[in-house]
Parts: structure tokens; C-alpha cells; sequence
């Protein structure tokens, strides 16, 4: 797996290089067959997940603050961001979690839950929105650690975001 990195607080950019799936097939010969398909992309965050106590704010660098234009007029944003500390070949190449770490719980495929490792470390939040000023978008809380690179924001849209009717969760959740 071939996985770049620039040191995080050199001008405060980080560029990861993420594959797809393919790269961790289980058998040789659909890992062969996945090596035409092995993409890479690099990310660069737009800014780092700032704690401090109960305060939560994400700190949106300089060079993007003119993005954050209206996101004040929304009352909840997604904030896509990267588990930093699980970024190793080994915890990406694990694909089955026992969720929450409760061996009570069935053995599940890190796409069927929210787990920490997984091939692409890309985590998902939905987060209240408190503020937005001067490039600081404070939020209620978030399941991110101190410095954690945020990837992006999106802001949550009832109509788009939300399903009214038909939604279900495995039992394993509802406890």
C-alpha cells in the first residue's frame, strides 16, 4: 500500500494518498486484478478540529475562509475529517469490526458501522453549528480528536438529508 504524507504543521497541509477498496482484496488473484483499477488521490484538509475543554471549533485555514460564505444561515453542517491516529497499514487493512468493540455485537463489515479503522480513514460527524467567525466554526460536539484534519463541510438540508419513513438499523444498534 502506498500511503504519502507531509508532516501535518509544515504549512499546516497534509496531502494523504488514499486507494480504493481493491487495494486490500483478500485472494492474489483478485488483488491482481484490482491493480488496473487502483486509483490515488491526494486530500488536503481545510482546516484541523480544535479542543479545548467543552469548547469545539474547527479551525478553517486562511486559504479557505471564504468558503465558509453563508454557512452561518444553516443551523447543522456535516464535517468530514480524517482519524489521524489510525492511519497505518494495518488498520487499514481491517474489514470486519465487532462494533463499538462489544464482542456481544456480530462481527461486521467496517462499511455496515462507524468504525475507526478502515481503508479510507474518512470520518463523518453531524455537528450543531454555535458560530461561524473569523475562519472558527465553533460546533456543539464532535467525535474527532484534538487536531484531527477536517476534510470538508457540508450543510445538513432536512429535505435532502433526512428520511422521514422506511429507514432501519440492524438490532445490534437499537440497545
Amino acid at each position: 500500500m502506498n500511503i504519502s504524507r507531509r508532516d501535518l504543521f509544515s504549512k499546516s497541509f497534509m496531502a494523504v494518498g488514499c486507494s480504493t477498496v481493491g487495494t486490500f482484496a483478500s485472494s492474489p488473484v483478485k488483488a491482481e486484478a484490482m491493480k488496473e483499477t487502483k486509483r490515488f488521490f491526494k486530500l488536503y484538509p481545510v482546516g484541523r478540529v480544535e479542543r479545548q475543554g467543552k469548547l469545539v471549533q474547527l479551525h478553517i485555514f486562511d486559504e479557505f475562509r471564504d468558503a465558509l460564505k453563508g454557512l452561518d444561515s444553516f443551523s447543522h453542517a456535516f464535517v468530514l475529517y480524517w482519524f489521524h491516529k489510525n492511519d497505518t497499514p494495518k488498520k487499514r487493512n481491517i474489514l470486519q469490526v465487532y462494533p463499538r468493540g462489544n464482542k456481544k455485537n456480530p462481527l461486521t463489515g467496517v462499511f455496515a458501522c462507524r468504525a475507526p479503522v478502515r481503508p479510507n480513514l474518512i470520518a463523518l460527524s453531524l455537528c450543531k453549528i454555535l458560530s461561524v467567525k473569523n475562519g472558527i466554526v465553533r460546533i456543539d460536539k464532535i467525535d474527532a480528536l484534538n487536531e484531527s484534519p477536517v476534510l470538508d463541510i457540508k450543510p445538513y438540508i432536512p429535505r435532502i438529508d433526512s428520511i422521514a419513513k422506511g429507514a432501519w438499523i440492524p438490532d445490534w444498534l437499537k440497545g
